[in-house]
């Protein structure tokens, strides 16, 4: 007899991820040196894809930038360097960890512990919040295929727990790392 397939797969997903804070009436700047960077930012509570990344917006005037790692404090460094004059960057790689989950019942999943409605109707295919899962703060973004979920790295065990545990009624599976890039693409199975 052969194992169930997956219904939800949960995946690691390794990030640079910088915070961008725009000064008081200066978004439209940071704007453009996103533009020059050959990305958008997000509107509020929305995500925005680019060739190697993200970007997010869950609180006004502020937006997580995310790309794959590269070296540490690189990025930042770039964005602190582009957006000097109007905002400020930050880097908060290691303060977050990424999550990935995908699957047919990937949202069923998560409505078990979390406070934002998660059907597709109310949270957008580009939607992305700041919301609590299994008491844990958790920035959640609606992707083609599934969920990004970002926590602090000092509660991504209890979530990662939380998860598996509650995931079995999905026939949950653990797989290795995923890109950023991976993710953003269509049609990932």
């Amino acid at each position: 007899m052969s194992a169930p397939e997956a219904q939800v797969v949960l995946a690691a997903c390794p990030l640079d991820i910088i915070e961008l804070a725009a000064r008081r009436a200066a978004a439209g700047a940071l704007d453009a040196a996103a533009a020059r960077r050959g990305l958008a930012l997000a509107p509020l509570g929305r995500r925005r894809s680019f060739a190697a990344g993200l970007t997010l917006c869950i609180r006004p005037g502020r937006w997580l930038v995310l790309s794959r790692p590269a070296a540490p404090g690189a990025a930042a460094l770039l964005w602190q360097q582009e957006c000097a004059a109007s905002g400020t960057a930050v880097d908060l790689s290691s303060a977050l960890k990424g999550f990935y989950l995908h699957g047919e019942a990937a949202r069923e999943l998560l409505v078990r512990g979390c406070r934002v409605n998660l059907a597709p109707d109310a949270f957008a295919a580009d939607g992305a919040a700041a919301t609590l899962i299994a008491q844990v703060s958790v920035i959640v973004t609606a992707l083609p295929q599934g969920l990004l979920l970002l926590t602090p790295a000092t509660t991504a065990g209890h979530l990662h727990e939380w998860l598996a545990a509650s995931g079995r009624p999905f026939a949950l599976s653990v797989r290795g790392n995923v890109t950023v890039e991976r993710i953003c693409e269509e049609g990932l199975a």
